[in-house]
């Protein structure tokens, strides 16, 4: 029997061998990115170290660069998921080290960004939102303007304006869109926002009084970096949620000068009259003030037009 070792000279000093080998050789160092690792490494690259490294080489070459070959990713072809390949040379030796490409970048900073928001009963299509989505009609270009200006105005946690909106306007017409995007910009820049939809929080609230976890949820939504309380007015108001609810949040964050976005289809003064009457129809003009005074304090108000956009 031939040894192996003649059985592999034999195979690799073959016609057939010796060809494939120099035409994926040729192959291989004509890659752009290939070229480019030699000609920045000229001084230290030679023959011998390329023909060493040719798997190495491959290896790298077989694989997606900038996410070209991936529509996706979790289509990616590498052999590190979400991962490309860099050659490097180390001690006269080619190799490749793996670095976050950029589909999985942006997978993980859009994770990162949802983690920023803390949704409450808000729909999926709206927690979604972009600006770039929002349709700048000349009716919503105030509305634009002034998202634009309080986002301008803010660089980070520690750098917020005192003051949010008070988007109103006919219901349909994107102001739960425009805080959701809002929202989503504000993740952006390591925000935490609290993104509320008021009648559903409500009745969670009356619910609570029974498992003790009342107080527990006020305070997480009073203490958020930026509050988005949506659909204010669409609630069944009663004395208790209107003072104890809706009155402690609004005066911790007036005192504590924490930016609050309200929407809601009534302007300050239906509003006003819309907390005045309880559910039992109790007219409460002093308490209903009070809230009032503490909207206005922590709102500017922008009115919202256009059409419908949910028929």
């Amino acid at each position: 029997m031939e040894p192996i070792r003649e059985t592999m000279k034999r195979v690799v000093n073959a016609p057939s061998f010796s060809e494939r080998y120099d035409a994926m050789r040729k192959e291989v160092l004509e890659q752009p990115g290939v070229q480019e690792f030699i000609d920045a490494h000229a001084n230290e690259i030679n023959t011998e170290i390329v023909d060493r490294g040719l798997v190495k080489l491959y290896e790298y070459t077989d694989q997606s660069h900038d996410c070209n070959k991936c529509p996706d990713l979790g289509d990616c072809i590498n052999h590190l998921k979400g991962f490309e390949p860099n050659l490097v040379l180390e001690r006269g030796t080619i190799g490749i080290a793996y670095t976050k490409c950029r589909l999985k970048t942006e997978h993980d900073n859009r994770r990162r960004a949802s983690s920023m928001i803390h949704s409450m009963f808000m729909p999926k299509e709206v927690q979604e939102a972009t600006l770039a989505g929002f349709e700048p009609e000349d009716s919503r270009m105030a509305a634009l303007r002034a998202v634009g200006t309080f986002l301008g105005s803010t660089s980070g946690p520690n750098d917020l304006p005192e003051k949010g909106l008070y988007l109103y306007g006919q219901f349909g017409i994107g102001k739960s869109y425009l805080l959701s995007a809002v929202a989503n910009e504000l993740a952006e820049m390591n925000i935490k926002t609290v993104l509320v939809f008021v009648p559903e929080f409500m009745r969670e609230m009356k619910q609570s009084i029974a498992d003790h976890t009342l107080q527990e949820k006020i305070d997480y939504v009073k203490q958020a970096d930026v509050l988005m309380l949506d659909d204010l007015g669409a609630e069944a108001m009663s004395s208790w949620t209107r003072d104890d609810v809706l009155g402690t949040i609004l005066h911790y964050r007036m005192a504590e000068r924490k930016p609050t976005f309200i929407s809601s289809n009534f302007s300050y003064d239906e509003l006003q009259h819309h907390l005045t009457y309880s559910q039992r129809g109790e007219k409460e003009d002093l308490k209903a003030a009070r809230i009032m005074e503490r909207v206005r304090a922590l709102t500017t108000p922008v009115k919202l037009n256009g059409r419908n956009r949910r028929t």
